[in-house]
């Protein structure tokens, strides 16, 4: 059974994610919040799979609380989907950078959100090609100047090749026919830059490549 938290300021919108979720019968929504603030609060209390959180709320904003969940070590479990109303939110980046397992647009179609919430809990993260060139796009700008993680050293030349491919946006599969090899070598060696580099999932890896100036060979 996968547990789920819904924090959302739009009592719509939190009415739609309950009938949504209660209809499933591998899904429980643990509780849902109408702000940040009592959003941490049903975090800390039920210690939820994934959490389902608005970016833009009064008392307490979504990035804050993923803040707060990401210091605290007993939610380190926990995975954070981020709500938006907007594609190009400028807060998404921000977002990602701090952890987010991925984000969502709240009108995505009722079947996109139940996988997200799956693929999510079985530790994927939510992070197309598309959204992944805007964060290239965003960090190219911002910050052009690599900041290289402290631990990349410690990838082989093959994992750090992997990495940079991951920053693409494409999935293991298309990865490997890339390089024409098998999705297991290109999962095995991804598998091991997250955790040599510490990364929650894959779309935090996509942060720490493009912030490294990881990109694949021409």
């Amino acid at each position: 059974m996968i547990r789920v938290a819904v924090v959302d300021d739009q009592a719509l919108v939190r009415t739609g994610l309950r009938t949504l979720i209660e209809s499933e019968s591998d899904l429980e929504l643990v509780g849902e919040a109408a702000d940040g603030r009592a959003g941490l609060q049903l975090v800390r209390a039920t210690g939820p799979d994934v959490v389902l959180c608005d970016i833009r709320m009064p008392v307490m904003d979504g990035l804050a609380l993923l803040a707060e969940v990401g210091a605290d070590a007993r939610l380190s479990d926990v995975r954070v989907v981020m709500l938006t109303t907007f594609e190009l939110d400028e807060y998404v980046f921000e977002a990602l950078r701090s952890g987010a397992s991925g984000f969502l647009l709240k009108d995505a179609e009722p079947t996109a959100l139940l996988d997200a919430i799956r693929v999510v809990a079985d530790g994927g993260s939510l992070l197309s090609p598309s959204v992944t060139r805007r964060v290239i796009e965003h960090f190219g700008a911002a910050a052009p100047a690599a900041e290289p993680h402290p631990r990349l050293g410690d990838l082989t030349e093959r994992e750090r090749e992997m990495v940079s491919w991951v920053a693409t946006g494409m999935s293991n599969a298309e990865i490997a026919r890339q390089l024409v090899v098998s999705p297991d070598t290109v999962r095995t060696h991804v598998s091991r830059a997250m955790v040599k580099l510490g990364a929650r999932d894959r779309a935090q890896l996509v942060v720490f490549a493009i912030r490294s100036g990881l990109v694949p060979p021409a």
